[in-house]
């Protein structure tokens, strides 16, 4: 792939979880605006298919297990030897479980935790110095409307993203006077290959019944909205959790009256 010029022209990017859905659109994303991009994740032929694509002078695959602290500096090894430091870090990658407290296996609650709140602290450390040497950086966390509210059965999920929101601010104002910001992207339900179970369980109808817009996001939406916070256009933005859910948290929880009252009056 050709160079192109664009917002992030020179700069270096980590991305986690870079081989599907919402963090591969922005590995694209930032690469045709000019980044060299890593891409980090577990899946060794999907990231190798998408460095192929883009061009090896434009991005490299790491083999990374987020839940793995060697892994994740050997992350930061790599990034530093192919392209001589780092300028954005998006903490994309996540995992997911279910089942209330009683019936959680601790190991799976470490585990998520682990790969989507662990990782996001022994980036965040690897990062900083790396940003000094730049005089600056910017880091975006991909969290979840998850870890604003509580959901039914989401136990480790949501507590390990109610924890990457608040962590998140505790970086954006520690490092605010080093030219370091900090932001978290928190989307509701989009149309990725971890979502895909809800189609799978015959939900996805049930779900998007709930969102004002009647449907999912798309990953090359959300990439948007992290690129832009990414960017120097978002330039006075530290410590903001922005919402892309389609205005689903923008409803209090109460019945939609009109809904109902239009279906008692069809008879249904």
């Amino acid at each position: 792939m050709a160079k192109s010029e664009g917002r992030f022209n020179g700069k270096v990017a980590i991305v986690t979880g870079g081989t599907s859905g919402i963090g591969e659109a922005l590995v694209r994303l930032l690469v045709a605006e000019g980044a060299r991009v890593v891409i980090a994740a577990r899946r060794e032929e999907l990231g190798n298919a998408l460095v192929n694509d883009l061009g090896a002078d434009r991005a490299l695959f790491c083999k990374c297990d987020m839940g793995v602290r060697a892994d994740i500096e050997a992350l930061f090894s790599a990034t530093v030897k192919a392209f001589g430091g780092l300028d954005i870090l998006v903490n994309n990658a996540a995992l997911s479980s279910f089942g209330a407290t009683p019936d959680l296996d601790p190991a799976t609650w470490h585990q998520v935790i682990a790969a989507n709140l662990d990782a996001v602290f022994y980036t965040a450390r690897a990062a900083i110095p790396l940003f000094r040497q730049r005089g600056g950086g910017n880091i975006v966390n991909v969290a979840s409307i998850s870890g604003l509210f509580g959901d039914y059965g989401f136990t480790a999920y949501n507590a390990s993203k109610g924890g990457v929101i608040n962590y998140t601010k505790c970086l954006a104002i520690d490092h605010a006077r080093e030219n370091i910001r900090v932001n978290v992207v928190c989307p509701g339900l989009v149309e990725t290959p971890m979502s895909a179970v809800i189609g799978e369980m015959g939900l996805h109808d049930t779900w998007v019944d709930t969102i004002p817009m009647g449907r999912g996001g798309t990953p090359e939406e959300i990439a948007k909205i992290v690129a832009f916070v990414a960017s120097d256009d978002a330039s006075f933005m530290t410590g903001s959790v922005i919402v892309a859910d389609g205005g689903l948290t923008a409803a209090s929880g109460q019945p939609n009256l009109p809904k109902i009252l239009a279906k008692m009056n069809q008879g249904g």
